[in-house]
């Protein structure tokens, strides 16, 4: 039913928890009622950390790891293209009932870029 890598990152996810101090955000799915937060920590444009907390699915735990992985050490300009078929390719496929975590997880990094901005910008007036 899932890939290989789905499995892998849903058993051994990437880069999972907290991180104190970093931008955060948190998005839902009210269809299905998974919960993706995201925290990063990005200095000079470049993401240094990304972490996740899941509430859901194994997809959508499978999409948050891989996502957390990818974007560290990666320009946020770069990010801001992951599309939910990028996550899915990267996990080697999604069933169709599951690409909604995909979708979740694009949103919170949109989220997650929106305001990291905002913290970079809030800093500079200050």
């Amino acid at each position: 039913m899932y890939s290989a890598t789905v499995l892998d990152h849903f058993h051994h996810p990437r880069n999972a928890g907290e991180i104190a101090g970093a931008a955060a955000v948190e998005t839902s799915n009210p269809a299905c009622g998974d919960t993706l937060k995201l925290w990063a920590i990005i200095e000079d444009g470049t993401v240094r950390q990304m972490a996740f907390q899941v509430q859901g699915c194994v997809p959508a735990v499978a999409c948050g790891s891989w996502l957390a992985e990818r974007a560290v050490g990666r320009r946020v300009a770069d990010l801001g293209s992951i599309t939910p078929a990028d996550i899915e390719a990267g996990l080697d496929g999604l069933p169709p009932a599951s690409r909604h975590a995909a979708v979740l997880a694009v949103e919170a990094l949109r989220r997650l870029l929106e305001a990291a901005a905002e913290r970079a910008a809030a800093r500079i007036k200050t």
